[in-house]
């Protein structure tokens, strides 16, 4: 190639990769100010128990359209309201979920469906018991030879169910009773003082508890080894050689006929029972047990008589813009399963050992040794989840593919297997969290699905957002931006509002039906509802963005082997109590199955920010099947990069994931991370364990921890030990993140972003293209200087609250960082988006990123204010000066709920002195709609509560209108003190089944009790100053 070709050709790529960068500037820019379907929020769309109408369905619908909402997540339940006259699966529910699809295409609306009824049920009235989940359940007999023994065993009791005795119908219960298979029957000689186990039930996934909210339940369980270790008492127990298998002598009416040898005996009679999981809270004629999770064919008859008729009628359409488009796993709430038909033959085939003599460990019994008896309780977790992944996970993800839908997963909560694992099958994952002071602690569910996103390149992140216990419709769009803008920051990039009650009753009677007392109420009872619009196209901006780029993160966290496990990063990796006000702790009570109070505060981090070295978690086994090594980085086929991978401090690896730790290190992966002495498992011991230390010793050059930190050469890679990188905080599994933060700088490494504490932020990048969503978690101004990894570009503001978009001309870069003075509002947010410096700038570095506004006029006076009558308030009244409604005598406006407007004239002068003149309404409870001399100026919902009215002002005479809306909570106060004529005894009132009119004086109407007449009032109205600015 001649010189002159090479240098065109060189040009040729740089061009090229300018145009790409150019355009990836182009889309993002256009999704910003049109953003698209994909990037609107949604809402779980909920249905009580029959109460549907098709009518009021594309009420919703629309409703939901107007202010901005394009998904829809449908679900029936059963929750605190009476059962309603359409049946679950009858013709006419075929009918309106129909309807409910059709209407979803008209709109433009994208539709998922749940697994099942309930929560997350893939379950119903049509599972058969021997297809249900399945516990393996046990009793002992003694006996001495010898003898021939003739005799009826007893039969084994099922484990009380989770969530009690309570949840079955009598139907269900007497099934749940009766149904009992026979396993196994074995015998062994009687140990005096037998051995057991402790937490077998546990660990023998009879039981797993909600890990978001009962406390003490287990983030993971320790290596066997440890186990041992730890264990109290004897650690010898049956030997596996002396146990017998004498199955073949029990009859089909369970008399066991045996010759039992000489001595004392003990004999174990093995079966299958249901685990007592059914489809909770589903809707009465939805009831039934779950499906066998382990079982394809159970998974297969469960979608037969639930999704395929629904298929069938509907016939999904993937080219329409709206419609039926995903299938979804709620979080996991069935609890865990220890058995299925063939589970044996299933168990060795993945183990390589039969598990028939480590029967009795099912039930604490120590066989052999303690470690031996936890090395096996570990194999059995590990067969338990691949079973659940390929025969139910695996088999419902590629149903939805056969019929052109998409599979989204919560995987958390009472799942039996590692959080992480479970979300990798998800094409959109997903995590939950509760609206602050009104649920639990969550947030770490974050950690989870950003990590898949991230690894597996899913560019939508959804949440489950605001879930709330009691929160009786005190939420509203400005309460809960500080928490929207931590959703974005953790990586949550769609926001699904729990809930929308579908309001089958009439629209007059409002808020309407709930669902009981759990939800955010995001649904058009609300008095703002009309209102809200603009705060979902902020959400929508904000989205746009942040479906778009990889997110960057620096450590990736791998989990220990085992199941199950909840990842959480080491506590000092996040911050952000610091900015909260204590907040009421909540329990559950299982036997209930409902929320409760509890004397404590939260410790768990409620909104943890990521600190400025972000961080992913990793299981072993999306490791092994995904990782790979590029310029020292470890990679994943997503797009994902990272400098570090950081071990979590355990003793117990299997040679299959040290074998691949230890070919990413010989193609230039850093670890940071000690030593693995022993494997977890059965397989293959003790074979296993002398592998592993081999393997180790070759890499670490030797088994016993430095005291300092150590750097060793493998390969082309390295390993970082002892010292600080071998030391946790507490119990925790990974070093802290001051240690691996200093390792980063040492190599060269900045923080994705630093600034005073008061911002929280996400780093996201496309070629050419660096995107930080930043937000002020205070509820005060703040002036940071924020430094940003970023280099050789133009930062530029995104304003999300209007699209937008100035430039920034105050900065400084040095070292590959850029340096901006930024400048908040109370809770404000933005992005700061850099673009590639591929010309000279035109920006004028006189100008300043932020200019001041001063207050030059306030408003005061009286105001005239007209009230909705049919809420109880005045036509008219006059207020000397900006008042709280609840402070006011009259009853009609102190216990109003509703809209108020505002209205008053003024003048002003000198506007040609001022390019930009805002008003300002100071106080509001709790959202706003302006209007000046007949312009509408738009929604205020948030801090500073302000409209700009520059083009619409003049000197005299100008007639402002402040719409003001407050909650429903002063209302429904005041209706306590009328008649109560709601639901009683489970029943809906005549008067509302019959279209009558009401006679006990109440204006408000609820499915759901949340107020007593003794409760406080809630702060109300325009309380001001009401001010002119201009800057």
């Amino acid at each position: 190639m001649s010189l002159k070709n090479f240098l065109l050709f060189i040009i040729s790529i740089i061009s090229y990769s300018c145009f790409n960068e150019n355009i990836n500037y182009s889309i993002l820019k256009s999704s910003f100010q049109n953003p698209p379907k994909s990037s609107k929020p949604g809402v779980y769309w909920y249905f009580m128990d029959g109460n549907q109408n098709q009518e009021k369905m594309t009420a919703d619908l629309e409703s939901m359209k107007d202010v901005g909402i394009e998904h829809v997540i449908f679900l029936e339940v059963n929750v605190g309201v009476p059962e309603g006259p359409v049946k679950f699966l009858s013709e006419q529910w075929l009918d309106n979920f129909t309807h409910a699809v059709k209407e979803c295409e008209r709109l433009g609306i994208e539709l998922t469906l749940g697994s099942g009824p309930g929560w997350t049920g893939s379950g119903g009235p049509w599972v058969k018991m021997e297809d249900s989940m399945q516990h393996l359940v046990s009793i002992k007999t003694d006996v001495t030879g010898p003898k021939r023994l003739n005799k009826k065993l007893e039969v084994p009791i099922g484990k009380r169910p989770f969530f009690g005795l309570n949840v079955f119908t009598p139907e269900l219960r007497k099934r749940w009773e009766e149904y009992y298979e026979d396993v196994a029957v074995i015998a062994f000689p009687k140990i005096d003082k037998q051995v057991i186990l402790d937490d077998s039930d546990e660990k023998a996934l009879y039981y797993r508890p909600p890990y978001s909210s009962q406390i003490g339940v287990r983030q993971y369980f320790q290596p066997p080894a440890i186990l041992a270790e730890n264990f109290k008492g004897e650690i010898s127990g049956v030997p596996s050689n002396e146990i017998i298998d004498i199955t073949k002598f029990l009859t089909e009416d369970g008399i066991l006929k045996w010759q039992v040898p000489e001595g004392n005996w003990t004999i174990m009679r093995f079966g299958k029972r249901n685990n007592g999981a059914i489809t909770r809270p589903a809707p009465v004629p939805g009831l039934g047990f779950e499906a066998d999770k382990m079982s394809k064919d159970a998974m297969k008859n469960h979608l037969d008589n639930f999704m395929i008729p629904l298929i069938k009628r509907v016939q999904p359409d993937s080219s329409k813009q709206g419609g039926w488009k995903m299938i979804h796993m709620d979080s996991w709430e069935m609890g865990a399963q220890n058995w299925t038909s063939d589970f044996m033959k299933k168990f060795q085939a993945i183990k390589g050992y039969d598990p028939l003599p480590f029967l009795p460990v099912f039930s604490g019994i120590v066989v052999d040794c303690v470690e031996k008896s936890e090395r096996f309780l570990w194999d059995l977790r590990m067969v338990s989840q691949e079973l659940i992944f390929e025969n139910h996970v695996q088999y419902f993800k590629d149903f939805g593919r056969k019929y052109g839908l998409g599979l989204s997963i919560e995987p958390y909560d009472m799942n039996p297997n590692t959080d992480l694992d479970l979300g990798s099958f998800a094409d959109v994952p997903m995590a939950e969290f509760w609206n602050k002071g009104f649920g639990f602690s969550t947030g770490f569910s974050t950690f989870e699905a950003t990590s898949i996103a991230n690894i597996f390149g899913r560019p939508t992140l959804a949440a489950e957002a605001f879930t709330s216990y009691l929160s009786a419709w005190k939420s509203h769009p400005g309460s809960i931006k500080n928490q929207t803008d931590w959703a974005f920051c953790s990586g949550v990039n769609r926001l699904i509002y729990h809930t929308f009650a579908h309001k089958a009753i009439p629209g007059k009677h409002l808020p309407g039906m709930t669902m009981g007392p759990y939800g955010v109420h995001w649904d058009r009872g609300q008095t703002w509802w009309n209102m809200s619009r603009p705060y979902h196209d902020y959400v929508a901006r904000s989205q746009a963005i942040l479906q778009k780029g990889l997110g960057i993160a620096d450590v990736l966290y791998l989990i220990p082997e085992g199941a199950p496990h909840v990842f959480l990063p080491p506590s000092s990796a996040v911050e952000g109590n610091n900015y909260l006000d204590e907040l009421v702790s909540f329990g559950f009570d299982p036997e209930k199955d409902a929320i409760v109070k509890s004397d404590g505060k939260i410790k768990k981090e409620f909104m943890p920010d990521r600190k400025g070295y972000n961080f992913d978690g990793c299981s072993p086994r999306i490791l092994i099947n995904r990782a790979k090594v590029r310029d020292g980085k470890i990679v994943f086929e997503g797009g994902a990069s990272y400098e570090i991978l950081v071990l979590p401090q355990t003793s117990s690896m299997t040679p299959e994931l040290l074998k691949k730790i230890e070919s990413l290190i010989n193609q230039g992966a850093t670890i940071i991370g000690r030593p693995a002495i022993q494997s977890p498992g059965l397989s293959n011991y003790p074979n296993c364990d002398s592998q592993v230390k081999a393997m180790s010793k070759k890499i670490w050059g030797g088994l016993e921890i430095p005291k300092h930190k150590t750097e060793v050469n493998y390969g082309n890679g390295k390993v970082l030990w002892g010292g600080a990188f071998s030391k946790t905080d507490g119990d925790e599994l990974y070093p802290n993140y001051a240690t691996t933060s200093a390792y980063l700088s040492s190599i060269g490494i900045k923080p994705s972003f630093i600034s005073d504490g008061t911002v929280r932020y996400i780093h996201k990048k496309m070629p050419g293209v660096d995107i930080f969503f930043v937000s002020n978690r205070t509820n005060s101004k703040t002036k940071p200087i924020a430094e940003f990894r970023v280099s050789n570009a133009i930062p530029e503001l995104w304003d999300p609250m209007t699209g937008s978009i100035s430039f920034l001309p105050e900065y400084e870069v040095s070292d590959g960082i850029i340096r901006i003075p930024l400048q908040f509002n109370e809770y404000e947010s933005y992005l700061i988006v850099f673009k590639a410096k591929t010309q000279k700038s035109n920006i004028d570095k006189r100008e300043k990123n932020f200019y001041d506004k001063e207050i030059i006029q306030t408003i005061d006076g009286s105001w005239n204010i007209s009230f909705d009558t049919k809420w109880g308030g005045p036509e008219k009244i006059i207020f000397d000066r900006l008042q709280d409604w609840i402070d006011r005598p009259e009853k009609g406006i102190k216990f109003y709920s509703g809209r108020a407007i505002y209205t008053k004239f003024f003048d002003f002068e000198n506007i040609s002195k001022f390019n930009e003149i805002f008003l300002n309404l100071g106080k509001v409870n709790v959202l706003a709609k302006v209007k000046l001399n007949g312009r509408n100026l738009g929604v205020v919902w948030t801090s500073p509560m302000e409209v700009e009215i520059s083009d619409a002002l003049i000197n005299k005479n100008n007639k402002l209108e402040i719409e003001v809306v407050n909650l429903w909570g002063n209302r429904l106060i005041g209706d306590e003190y009328y008649e109560d004529d709601g639901i009683k005894n489970g029943q809906w009132p005549d008067w509302l089944q019959n279209g009558e009119e009401r006679t006990s004086k109440r204006y408000t109407f609820t499915s759901w009790k949340h107020y007593s007449k003794d409760d406080s009032l809630q702060s109300s109205g325009l309380l001001g100053p009401v001010t002119i600015m201009v800057k």
